[in-house]
């Protein structure tokens, strides 16, 4: 089982949030470090480190995709565009082991991101 983390916490409502989604399966709040003017982070309620992780259950992680997509429709920038992101790993900037993918919207993205 993976260690509790920060996202554990907030996902079982031990430490509060900017909450902007919630179901029985997952959790949507707001970036407190935000890297753009929309950066909502969607994840799990169950303990999953990443996609990597044999907990990643495909329907589970299109669930989150598709609360993704729902958020930046609620957040009103599904029109002009978003970017749906999840690290693995600490080279990739995975600092928190527990799937999440960042919402991000609002500004221009460049490409390559990084």
């Amino acid at each position: 089982m993976p260690e509790d983390t920060i996202f554990g916490k907030i996902a079982r409502g031990e430490i509060p949030a900017d909450i902007v989604y919630e179901d029985d399966l997952c959790v949507a709040f707001r970036d407190i470090a935000p890297q753009a003017p929309a950066h909502v982070l969607v994840i799990p309620r169950q303990p999953v480190v990443n996609i990597a992780d044999e907990a990643a259950e495909p329907g589970l992680v299109g669930h989150l995709v598709a609360v993704c997509a729902k958020v930046a429709k609620q957040l009103g920038i599904e029109e002009s565009g978003y970017r749906v992101v999840t690290n693995v790993g600490p080279d990739a900037g995975q600092s928190v082991a527990h799937l999440h993918f960042h919402l991000l919207g609002g500004r221009h993205m460049a490409w390559p991101p990084g």
